[in-house]
């Protein structure tokens, strides 16, 4: 369930993300989104890391949540001090590489459809990181590519997996 609570809003930062740099939501008010869902993120990460019945798998799961996390924090911290988002590109290159062979490795372990989705959404991640890599550190004219590509994942890859998992529709 944890994992469907995260899903949910990581979907509804990245819509929101996504029409911000397109231009329909303003600059104050996009911090909201990014603080509450990286801080739920951050939370989540939290139990799973150190909880009770914490282990190997959990503490995985708890450094992998850690890297939307920190991403949204910096989104909502840059857009208070006014920072041009250039370290926070360096960061997403960074979370990139490691989304990468978290996707491979999902994907070769992959037994079910829901590991195959997990594994396939750990690539879309890895390529929405390369994005904003390319946007902020490189500063490459690629924020109508971006913005497109947050909102479509939003929905495939949180929003719609995130309310399957709520509802046990999708175990």
């Amino acid at each position: 369930m944890l994992l469907g609570l995260a899903l949910l809003y990581v979907g509804a930062v990245l819509i929101l993300n996504g029409l911000w740099m397109l231009g329909r939501i303003g600059d104050r008010e996009i911090p909201v989104i990014n603080l509450f869902a990286g801080g739920l993120t951050l939370l989540v990460a939290l139990k799973l890391a150190f909880g009770e019945g914490a282990d190997a798998a959990s503490i995985k799961a708890g450094a992998l949540s850690l890297l939307f996390s920190f991403t949204y924090l910096w989104v909502a911290i840059n857009r208070h001090n006014g920072a041009d988002g250039r370290g926070l590109g360096w960061f997403s290159l960074f979370v990139a590489i490691t989304a990468l062979p978290v996707a491979v490795d999902t994907l070769r372990l992959a037994v079910s459809t829901w590991d195959w989705w997990f594994g396939l959404s750990w690539l879309a991640w890895a390529v929405l990181w390369l994005l904003f890599f390319l946007l902020l550190a490189l500063k490459k004219p690629v924020a109508r590519l971006t913005a497109c590509m947050a909102i479509g994942q939003g929905v495939l890859t949180g929003w719609l997996p995130g309310y399957l998992l709520l509802t046990g529709a999708m175990r």
